[in-house]
């Protein structure tokens, strides 16, 4: 299995569309930040100290949410093409059992998405230290590195379920396409959770990618939230995290860091359930 994830990894690190495509709603996400909702936010909010460092820090947990989702999603991009061209017969009739076939890419999807999240979070990094702000402590980058991991198992899981029931090239990139375009929405990064609709806000609550965004705006905002809002009434503070979507609620309940981890972890075992049950269905 070890060997086959090895092949999966090159054949996708040497495809550069496939490394681009991955990332194009991340690039998209960096323009319309840097281009115009970075200044309309800001803006809005010009009375807050450090208000820069604030929303750096909110786009950068977004991002990596993102950049978990659409990598993973382009990491399975190897194993769609294999079926279409019928590679995959070749590869079944070498010495590997099917279970190793499909750990072989499920884990060379989780390597991708775990790489791409870190190449993101230090470009991330770098871009807020240019901006004024500052990186991040020792402590928030391990819970940062543990929430890349766990949310890229989650997302992985996610994807490769609806991944499970693509045939053909043509209807995996037109699945592409569309989640890249929508991710934003759904993890709000588009627009702040507060300012949509109840109905939409309800969905990106039960959406498991858009916990993976709360918990890593928790650790990255901490230090700005704390700068920015000092002195000011808490409640003016927790309803600027509720807005931002850094805490979740549902009526009255707020939405802890380990419910969130449990949504994430427990959908992630489900969504991986159901695609190996997919996926042995087609082959009967």
């Amino acid at each position: 299995m070890i060997n086959f994830t090895r092949r999966n990894l090159l054949v996708f690190f040497k495809d550069k569309s496939s490394v681009f495509f991955s990332l194009l709603s991340v690039f998209i996400i960096i323009g319309m930040y840097a281009l115009f909702l970075g200044d309309v936010w800001t803006s809005s909010m010009s009375d807050l100290p450090g208000v820069r460092f604030l929303m750096d820090s909110w786009i950068v947990a977004g991002l990596l949410a993102v950049t978990s989702v659409t990598t993973t999603m382009g990491a399975f991009g190897t194993m769609v093409e294999d079926k279409s061209k019928k590679i995959i017969k070749d590869i079944q009739s070498a010495p590997l059992s099917r279970a190793s076939i499909a750990g072989g890419y499920i884990l060379s999807a989780f390597i991708i998405g775990v790489i791409m999240c870190l190449v993101t979070l230090v470009l991330c990094e770098l871009y807020i230290l240019s901006n004024g702000g500052t990186l991040l402590g020792g402590m928030a980058l391990l819970k940062v590195l543990g929430l890349i991991l766990l949310s890229t198992f989650s997302n992985t899981a996610l994807v490769l379920f609806f991944v499970s029931f693509f045939k053909s090239n043509n209807a995996f990139a037109t699945a592409s396409t569309i989640i890249g375009t929508v991710i934003g929405f759904l993890t709000g990064i588009y627009l702040p959770i507060g300012q949509l609709p109840n109905a939409v806000q309800w969905v990106i609550r039960v959406f498991p990618p858009s916990h993976s965004a709360v918990l890593i705006r928790q650790v990255v905002m901490a230090e700005p939230l704390a700068a920015s809002f000092a002195g000011v009434p808490a409640e003016y503070m927790e309803s600027f995290k509720e807005m931002m979507g850094v805490t979740f609620k549902f009526g009255d309940t707020t939405v802890t860091p380990l419910m969130s981890i449990a949504i994430l972890v427990v959908s992630g075992l489900i969504f991986l359930g159901l695609s190996i049950l997919n996926l042995s269905r087609k082959k009967k």
